[in-house]
């Protein structure tokens, strides 16, 4: 079983508790029709856990077959830098069949920043290495293809159904309780 290589930190991308008991992470690509496809089951999960599921959103763009993978990250990580990031990671999973860079610059726009600011980014590379470094830890952490799910970081290699992954996080929220019991 593989296990995440580069514990969560304070620098990714957190979506709920960050001290939740259970932490679940996603190596994802904005251009791949699983990750688009998940994404409310994903949605539904942190709904379901609340406070006690925390939801950490990592880049793997597949670039070689998703033309728009790396400028979407990267698109992403403008808008983190303007404390916009799960907007824009929602926006970008609503209009991932039409991603392109007209459709990146009003994605901009729509959470309330520059366009001509995005484009700038994008042309000169300033968020590539953000990239590149989540790139590096799906890496290490065995990630070869996009979804990739880890619970508490092991890698989940079941179905991305709701009900599946309900299971396994419960699963992994028993173990945490009962790790507390010793």
């Amino acid at each position: 079983m593989s296990r995440l290589s580069i514990s969560i930190t304070p620098d990714d991308h957190i979506r709920g508790n960050p001290a939740a008991a259970c932490s679940l992470v996603e190596f994802g690509d904005y251009e791949c029709p699983s990750c688009g496809q998940i994404e409310p089951v994903l949605q539904k999960l942190q709904k379901h856990f609340g406070d006690r599921l925390s939801f950490v959103f990592r880049n793997f763009p597949l670039s070689e077959t998703h033309a728009w993978a790396e400028a979407a990250a990267e698109t992403a990580e403008f808008a983190a830098s303007q404390g916009k990031f799960w907007e824009m990671h929602d926006l970008l999973f609503e209009y991932q069949s039409i991603l392109s860079g007209d459709t990146l610059l009003e994605l901009a726009t729509r959470v309330g920043e520059s366009s001509a600011a995005l484009s700038t980014a994008l042309q000169g590379g300033l968020y590539q290495e953000r990239v590149r470094l989540d790139l590096e830890a799906g890496i290490r952490s065995g990630v070869n293809g996009t979804p990739t799910l880890f619970i508490d970081d092991r890698r989940y290699d079941g179905s991305f159904d709701s009900d599946s992954l309900t299971d396994a996080i419960d699963r992994a929220l028993a173990e945490v309780k009962d790790a507390d019991e010793l």
